[in-house]
């Protein structure tokens, strides 16, 4: 019975401590020095939260850049990947089928590991800057120094790919060329 008793009681700490005093302080911290983080890391535009930086969003327009493809349709609730193998017919049809939309960089033509990747390469960002320059009555060079201004390097030098994030490049869109959507 005592063996039970200092179970229990150990149990009970580590509760406490685990599922209540731990996580208020990483949130606290959290929100007292990365306020911007904790809260979705969202991207204002008058006023209004546009969306989050972390998350793709669906920008079919041709006045829009594109984000990567989504087998989940950018839906963040049930995220994920097609699961198609490499051999299979359908992932190589999917493929050919974007390659002939015109947007031929490579990681536009497979949807990313989530479906919510919000970047994409900036390689495949100005393969897009004709359309959307033809679409918003801008100059091409305009859009193509826009898209070289917001990539963002690897982390550190070392880390990562180059990228562009697909809202905030297309915030900056609406703000220097306005858009009307159809």
């Amino acid at each position: 019975m005592k063996t039970f008793i200092t179970a229990l009681k150990l149990f009970l700490a580590m509760t406490v401590l685990t599922g209540f005093i731990y996580p208020m302080a990483v949130t606290g911290y959290a929100l007292a020095f990365h306020k911007d983080k904790a809260g979705g890391s969202f991207l204002y535009a008058n006023g209004a939260a546009a969306g989050s930086a972390l998350i793709a969003q669906k920008f079919m327009q041709p006045g829009y850049f594109h984000p990567r493809p989504s087998a989940v349709d950018y839906n963040p609730m049930p995220s994920g990947g097609s699961n198609l193998s490499p051999a299979s017919d359908a992932l190589r049809a999917a493929a050919a089928q974007r390659q002939k939309s015109g947007d031929a960089a490579a990681d536009m033509l497979f949807a990313s590991a989530s479906g919510l990747d919000p970047h994409i390469s900036p390689e495949a960002a100005i393969a897009q800057c004709g359309r959307v320059a033809q679409a918003r009555g801008a100059p091409k060079v305009d859009i193509i120094s826009l898209v070289e201004a917001l990539a963002e390097p690897r982390w550190s030098g070392l880390l990562g790919e180059p990228r562009v994030n697909v809202l905030r490049l297309n915030m900056e869109l609406d703000r220097k060329y306005p858009y009307e959507r159809k």
